[in-house]
């Protein structure tokens, strides 16, 4: 279940009745690592290609955003739109349902995409393989914490069928995010931590500020903003 959440993997079918998100959500770190070991592998093919660092940063960019559907950068700017575009919580709810892109989601998605390339592309290639394991699993535990903090901001939609996620769940995925996030970045990037936590935190006050609470565009914002804040951290040491 959490594999049909949140990729594109053809992952095969439910046999029987199919669990609830909220009970996958313990997974989605473990996907997350996945979703970086895939992108990881593209990133050493095209340096083994001869290809430059750039250039392979960008080719493991966009198999991220291949195999995951583009499912959270979708939420990144969503969110930025309604956010920025709307005068109150309604309006803003609205325009996040909207599938048309604005400016603010446009420039979102622009500065996101670059941060990523740019610090993967400054790594030196036997860490940039790790930190895009290791960030991917760490910023999927933000998604999990969001939803048993956060009430749903809409009656419907993807944070409210996720919701009811148990205490034991969310504390598997931020074990496992963590775990994962050690053994790929051991050491002094260990600090890039509680700055992702930060940042998805940071996020879910303003969500909790505009919109009153959490929606699946919200969850998606907060797993790319502990991301970037992870790279931000990483290309800095």
């Amino acid at each position: 279940m959490a594999f049909l959440t949140l990729t594109r993997l053809p992952v095969g079918q439910i046999a029987g009745e199919a669990p609830g998100m909220a009970e996958s959500a313990w997974a989605w770190p473990l996907v997350g690592a996945l979703v970086g070991l895939i992108a990881a592998l593209v990133h050493w093919a095209a340096l083994a290609l001869g290809l430059p660092p750039f250039m392979a940063a960008v080719l493991a960019v966009l198999a991220l955003v291949l195999v995951t559907g583009a499912l959270h950068e979708d939420g990144l700017a969503d969110l930025a739109d309604g956010f920025w575009g709307g005068r109150d919580p309604a309006r803003r709810l609205e325009i996040m349902r909207d599938s048309r892109i604005g400016s603010y989601g446009t420039l979102a998605l622009g500065f996101a995409l670059l941060i990523r390339v740019g610090a993967l592309g400054s790594l030196p290639p036997q860490m940039a393989g790790a930190a895009l394991v290791g960030l991917s699993a760490a910023s999927r535990a933000a998604m999990p914490v969001a939803l048993w903090l956060m009430p749903p901001a809409r009656g419907d939609g993807l944070g409210r069928a996720a919701g009811g996620v148990a205490p034991g769940g969310v504390a598997a995925a931020v074990a496992l995010g963590v775990a994962l996030f050690a053994l790929c970045l051991p050491g002094s990037k260990l600090i890039a931590l509680p700055v992702m936590a930060a940042a998805a935190a940071g996020l879910g006050l303003l969500a909790r500020r505009k919109i009153g609470g959490q929606t699946g565009d919200v969850l998606g914002a907060m797993q790319q903003a502990a991301e970037l804040a992870g790279w931000l951290v990483l290309a800095a040491q």
